[in-house]
């Protein structure tokens, strides 16, 4: 392992500080290192690989399309476009989508949509948009414009102008934001970066009538927290509103780089034309095929609602190592994406990397909070697992 990390330190822009292990393959819901090592994997690529590692039918829909076309430019129409189109707008219940490489593009399209429905409601370019604190959208210029966090944004000034941050979860500090020239609120349905925050049903409702009662575009971000996540096949709908513009990404393709944004029909209808946005790997039928086959896989097996059934479990078992161990003082979360807050001189730093040498991979979120994402496929036998090692990488941490 060490030539592999020493021939990628020599070569990689150093931007992200790799945990020291290469992984090889993977399996159902456990990943494998150059040496052999057996890691249950509780993180998913970040929440991206919902159906674990190689699930029945998927990879040979991806090999059956790789042996067609890989890439065409969208200068044409190819059948996994349309097929993956017509599945993702029905089980989001929006109008049109347009796929893009990542979660971070459909963020920057997002935007782009709601400047342009507000453009030509009046041909001013002067509006604004209201995010949130502690947000994360992406790490492009206009995604991180709309990123609730000084420390990613500082080196990287000025920004994109026009954008107001209220504090999540509070109602009336959206409301203060609003002015005449607002043309979108943009928000994750649960904050992942944040510290995993799920919005409460107040704020969440609050924010659409607002949006309602003056023409303000809704923008949910739910890349992280959508696909089934939660326990809904988008965690809005728990809510019972729907956005008037929506990003997802992440577990859309399970693990081929695919994301996306959804409009509604009014906002279709009155944003972007042909000459305003494009990609040349957007949508191309080997990510698009991915798509089809992962929105098919998750209706024919009932994914949304093995989530359902398994996460009283998952938060039972959390709850119990809160309980039981100190140093862990909160749950919390919805569904499959869930955070337990780390304090008492012990950091989720410190818990990762002990958990990595008894085998289990899991994350962090904010400063101070463990993130548990693992694939949507787990069973209660995998829970256990993870509450076991989880529970002897604390052990060791006190004990170091």
């Amino acid at each position: 392992m060490n030539s592999y990390m020493d021939q990628a330190e020599q070569y990689v822009l150093h931007t992200y500080n790799r945990f020291p292990i290469v992984i090889e393959s993977g399996d159902g819901v456990y990943l494998k290192d150059t040496d052999g090592k057996e890691y249950l994997d509780f993180a998913s690529g970040i929440a991206v690989y919902a159906l674990g590692y190689h699930y029945p039918g998927f990879d040979e829909a991806l090999k059956e399309q790789i042996d067609k076309v890989m890439h065409i430019s969208n200068l044409f129409y190819s059948a996994p476009l349309a097929d993956a189109a017509e599945k993702v707008v029905k089980a989001s219940k929006m109008s049109k989508v347009f796929f893009t490489n990542s979660g971070t593009e459909a963020i920057e399209g997002a935007i782009k949509a709601a400047r342009k429905y507000a453009y030509l409601k009046d041909g001013r370019t002067d509006h604004e948009i209201i995010a949130m604190q502690h947000s994360f959208h992406g790490r492009s210029v206009g995604a991180l414009s709309v990123t609730g966090n000084a420390h990613y944004q500082e080196a990287f000034r000025p920004l994109m102008g026009g954008v107001k941050f209220a504090e999540y979860n509070d109602l009336q500090s959206v409301l203060e934001q609003v002015n005449e020239h607002t043309c979108a609120i943009i928000l994750e349905t649960v904050q992942g970066e944040g510290g995993i925050y799920p919005a409460t049903e107040e704020f969440l409702k609050g924010i659409r009538k607002v949006c309602d009662e003056k023409d303000i575009l809704l923008i949910l971000d739910e890349i992280q927290c959508g696909m089934g996540r939660t326990g809904e096949m988008f965690a809005c709908e728990a809510y019972d509103v729907q956005p008037d513009i929506m990003t997802v990404a992440k577990a859309l393709g399970c693990g081929v780089p695919v994301g996306a944004f959804l409009l509604n029909e009014k906002t279709a209808k009155a944003s972007l034309v042909p000459g305003d946005h494009g990609t040349t790997y957007g949508g191309n039928p080997f990510a698009t095929a991915a798509v089809s086959c992962v929105l098919d896989i998750f209706e024919k097996d009932q994914i949304v609602e093995h989530v359902r059934e398994i996460a009283p479990y998952f938060e039972q078992k959390l709850d119990a190592l809160v309980a039981e161990h100190d140093c862990l003082t909160a749950r919390r979360g919805r569904g499959l994406m869930q955070g337990i807050v780390v304090g008492n001189g012990v950091t989720p730093g410190q818990i990762i990397l002990e958990a990595q040498k008894e085998g289990l991979l899991v994350i962090s979120a904010g400063s101070d909070v463990l993130r548990l994402v693992p694939p949507l496929v787990i069973e209660e036998k995998h829970i256990d697992e993870m509450a076991e090692k989880l529970s002897r990488a604390i052990a060791g941490v006190r004990k170091n």
